[in-house]
């Protein structure tokens, strides 16, 4: 029996893989000590931003459920959505589940259904960025705001792969802001978190706070991640639209038929309909002086 034969390997396709964590990874990090650090100072952060969430329906989409506990209580509604391609685990553990796995580009949710979207893990590691903000823009309500955490392009969290903060695109300030703006969302405040550089020792983690005291209160570039809170631009802008220039018609004036000097009826058509032979006879004559022109015309006498 003959070996099937190798396939070619596509670098392309390799790195569209590689580019979307895998959950059972993302949940692994947050049950380690450096993860733990890294979701209270990060939850931190999204306490800031956003300090009141009663009454109002939340979604999380990427792997935002180690953050949605904070508004799970006081929300109205509390979901979390997570993408085909990384996967999905069970949250709450204890409770009824919230959670589904689902197309980011096209949510199973009517337009205008949920008044505060967090992203995590989600603009980092999405094949189609765009799109998904379209998304979120469509099911999010008129005034609502969307609260993304997305690795610093500056920072040390993004120039090492051992954490899900190194996967994926980072972004700087004046790209997540050009991105927002063109996916029809207005920035409106801004935080950022994990100073602390991301050595998973015990020993080291223990003077987390410090660093991140210290970062805050100096406005450190070197931070690990970007806090940006947005909201939805009901009114849009709308590209004007080049003009496109249309040819105008001239109408032509064809000559007056006049009586010739003889009295006979003539007709001066420039293409004869189709006619018996017999009927008609045409000859080729120079115009008569009631023209101007001196093209010649085709002079079709009835005999």
């Amino acid at each position: 029996m003959r070996p099937p034969a190798a396939q070619p390997f596509d670098l392309a396709l390799c790195f569209v893989v590689s580019l979307r964590m895998d959950v059972v990874d993302l949940r692994n990090f947050y049950a380690h000590p450096l993860g733990t650090v890294a979701r209270r100072f990060i939850g931190l952060g999204v306490r800031r931003l956003w300090r009141g969430g009663a009454g109002l329906r939340v979604l999380g989409v990427g792997y935002a459920t180690p953050y949605l506990g904070l508004f799970r209580e006081d929300a109205e509604r509390c979901l979390a959505f997570m993408p085909a391609a990384q996967g999905v685990v069970k949250w709450p553990s204890a409770r009824p589940t919230l959670v589904a796995l689902v197309d980011e580009c096209e949510l199973p949710l009517p337009d205008a259904a949920i008044d505060r979207i967090l992203l995590v893990h989600a603009l980092e590691l999405s094949d189609d960025v765009a799109a998904l903000l379209r998304e979120v823009w469509r099911v999010l309500a008129a005034g609502g705001r969307i609260l993304a955490v997305v690795p610093n392009r500056r920072g040390v969290w993004a120039r090492m792969d051992t954490t899900p903060f190194g996967q994926g695109r980072p972004y700087s300030r004046s790209q997540l802001t050009h991105l927002l703006r063109e996916t029809w969302f207005t920035p409106t405040a801004w935080g950022d978190a994990l100073y602390v550089p991301p050595i998973d020792r015990r020993w080291f983690l223990r003077s987390a706070s410090v660093w991140e005291r210290t970062g805050a209160t100096m406005s450190a570039p070197f931070a690990g991640v970007h806090l940006v809170e947005a909201t939805k631009q009901v009114y849009r802008a709308i590209p004007v639209r080049e003009k496109k220039l249309v040819p105008t018609l001239k109408p032509v004036l064809d000559p007056v038929l006049a009586p010739s000097p003889g009295g006979a009826a003539r007709i001066f058509v420039a293409a004869c309909p189709q006619r018996p032979q017999s009927a008609l006879v045409g000859r080729m004559e120079p115009p008569g002086p009631a023209f101007g022109r001196r093209d010649d015309k085709l002079r079709v006498i009835r005999e």
